[in-house]
């Protein structure tokens, strides 16, 4: 018999916090000024995608574990230089702040008082690629009550490497079967149980915009799926707030 799940450990970009219209919002004015007519919800994108193949050569051994501020910049300036926008010419500052976008994302409407209620029963953690000062800035800014800063860079290794999470739950002094991988992404769950975790599927069908044509339904027989935290919450059997 599989031991009861004792920590919720959660997917951030996308499940709990809303990167998109929070990073076009944070570029909006560096572009109006430098590069007037570009699309901030765009130059979002384009910056997302580069973050998948940003830790490819992490994962794939080519390089070595590099904390995910540190891609970040790298693949803003390649962005930057898409648009036309010389980055050697910006201030350090300027592009110190913009990267930081990423450390002011805005959590979905349900994400704080469903962490909440979760967290009377279980322990909640971040299990995310980003790196610990970004954790830890935007869950001050947006009040995430996590109880320990956890992922990629604790565990040296970007999901979905088996690492990310296995290590993870060893640091908790847990069984992997004693976890919960919480995220709005069917890979990034089929990763976690392939390492024995428990899943739970929370779709965020706005996460890529209006267009969204993946993660819109679980495409395995998740342990739970539910339309927010505080329905997983009730699934979970944890107090209203």
């Amino acid at each position: 018999m599989a031991p009861p799940v004792r920590a919720l450990l959660f997917d951030v970009f996308g499940t709990v916090v809303d990167w998109r219209t929070s990073v076009a919002r944070e570029v909006t004015p560096f572009l109006a000024e430098h590069a007037p007519g570009t699309d901030p919800v765009e130059f979002a994108a384009a910056w997302r995608r580069r973050y998948q193949p940003a830790m490819d050569a992490v994962r794939s051994g080519a390089r070595p574990f590099t904390r995910l501020d540190i891609l970040h910049r790298e693949n803003l300036e390649a962005v930057l230089a898409d648009h036309g926008i010389d980055p050697a010419g910006l201030e350090e500052a300027t592009l110190d702040h913009l990267n930081k976008a990423w450390h002011r994302l805005d959590p979905w409407p349900d994400s704080v008082e469903g962490l909440r209620r979760l967290k009377t029963r279980f322990i909640i953690a971040p299990l995310s690629n980003g790196n610990i000062a970004l954790m830890l800035n935007l869950a001050k800014r947006a009040g995430l009550p996590w109880d320990a800063i956890l992922g990629a860079e604790v565990a040296q290794a970007y999901k979905p490497s088996p690492a990310a999470y296995l290590r993870t739950a060893e640091i908790l002094g847990l069984p992997p079967e004693a976890c919960m991988l919480v995220a709005a992404h069917n890979g990034d769950l089929a990763a976690a149980r392939r390492c024995g975790f428990r899943t739970a599927f929370i779709p965020r069908p706005t996460e890529y915009g209006p267009d969204q044509a993946k993660d819109l339904l679980p495409e395995q027989d998740w342990d739970f799926v539910a339309p927010s935290f505080p329905a997983l919450a009730d699934q979970l059997g944890c107090p209203p707030a």
